[in-house]
C-alpha cells in the first residue's frame, strides 16, 4: 500500500541531485521490494517532479495529483524498469507524460462539456481554471506573466517539456534529451523553435523571451 505523499509540505529548497552510484543502489532496492527505498524515493524526488508537473499544468492542486500518480506508477512498474535511462531521468519522463496526458484529458473534458450543452444536454461548462503564479517566474507584473504562461500554455507538447525542463528545472541539454528520447541536436532545435515562437508572440511586451 502506498502511503499519501505530503507534496504541499515539501520545503521550497531544491534538492540537490543524487549521486548516479547513489541512485543505482536505491533502484536496486526498490526492485527488491524495500518500502523504506521508496520512502527514500519519495523523500528524494517529490519536490522535483511536483515542480515538474505544476510548470505544466500550472494548478497547484493538479500537480500534487498527477505527482501521487507518478509515484505511483513508479511503485507498481519499478519491477520492470531496466536502467536503459538514470533513475531521475525515467521520472521526468513519467512526470511529464502524466502532466500532458492529464491536460489533454481535461481539455476534451472541458469540450464534451461545451458541445452537450450546446445540443442542450444540460451540462454545465467548465471553466477554465484561474491562473496560478509559477514559484519560478521572475517577471515583473502579474499582467505580463499571465501573457508569458499562456502562450508557453499554447506551445507544441515537445517544445513546452523541452522549455520547461530548461528553464524551470535546470536541466542540461543531455538531460533533455534523455527524457524526451531524443538528440540534443533536437533539443537544441526544440528550445530554438520556443524562443522563437515566444519572443514572436510577446514582443514588444518584453525584452526578452
Amino acid at each position: 500500500m502506498v502511503c499519501p505523499l505530503p507534496l504541499s509540505a515539501v520545503s521550497e529548497l531544491r534538492a540537490e541531485a543524487a549521486p548516479p552510484t547513489a541512485d543505482a543502489e536505491l533502484l536496486r532496492q526498490l526492485q527488491q521490494g524495500s518500502e523504506a527505498a521508496f520512502r527514500t524515493l519519495v523523500e528524494r524526488y517529490q519536490h522535483r517532479v511536483y515542480r515538474t508537473v505544476l510548470a505544466l499544468l500550472r494548478s497547484p492542486e493538479e500537480a500534487e495529483d498527477v505527482a501521487q500518480e507518478v509515484f505511483v506508477e513508479v511503485y507498481q512498474t519499478v519491477g520492470r524498469f531496466r536502467g536503459e535511462a538514470a533513475l531521475s531521468t525515467w521520472l521526468y519522463r513519467l512526470a511529464t507524460s502524466r502532466a500532458l496526458k492529464h491536460r489533454r484529458r481535461a481539455q476534451a473534458k472541458k469540450r464534451f462539456a461545451y458541445f452537450t450543452r450546446l445540443l442542450g444536454f444540460g451540462n454545465h461548462v467548465l471553466h477554465d481554471p484561474a491562473d496560478h503564479l509559477h514559484p519560478q517566474a521572475q517577471l515583473e507584473g502579474e499582467q505580463q506573466l499571465q501573457l508569458l504562461l499562456a502562450h508557453i500554455a499554447r506551445l507544441p507538447d515537445k517544445q513546452q517539456v523541452a522549455f520547461t525542463l530548461r528553464h524551470e528545472q535546470e536541466l542540461s541539454y543531455e538531460e533533455i534529451a534523455a527524457v524526451l528520447q531524443t538528440t540534443v541536436p533536437a533539443v537544441e532545435s526544440l528550445l530554438f523553435r520556443a524562443r522563437q515562437t515566444l519572443r514572436t508572440h510577446l514582443q514588444p511586451s518584453f525584452r526578452h523571451a
